[in-house]
């Protein structure tokens, strides 16, 4: 596992809310850090991938493990 600077966990929630409390996390953190985000719902796979298109962050890491997904996002 890489390193990160602030953990997200939005295991329980359901789209949108682990992408509005990511970007939300986001805002506090300076350019250059991680954020490392659990979440629990299929959906937020893809809306990862889309926010970090849009936002210009890195998608460092998306993986799946026993029903949790685990992102890795690098503030631009």
């Amino acid at each position: 596992m890489a390193n990160f600077d602030v953990e997200l966990d939005a295991t329980g929630l359901n789209c949108p809310l682990p992408i509005l409390r990511a970007k939300k996390s986001l805002a506090d953190m300076d350019s250059g850090q991680v954020l490392h985000i659990i979440a629990t719902d299929p959906g937020s796979v893809k809306d990862f991938e889309a926010f970090s298109k849009q936002t210009g962050n890195d998608l460092l890491e998306s993986r799946e493990d026993d029903g949790k997904f685990f992102f890795l996002i690098k503030k631009s």
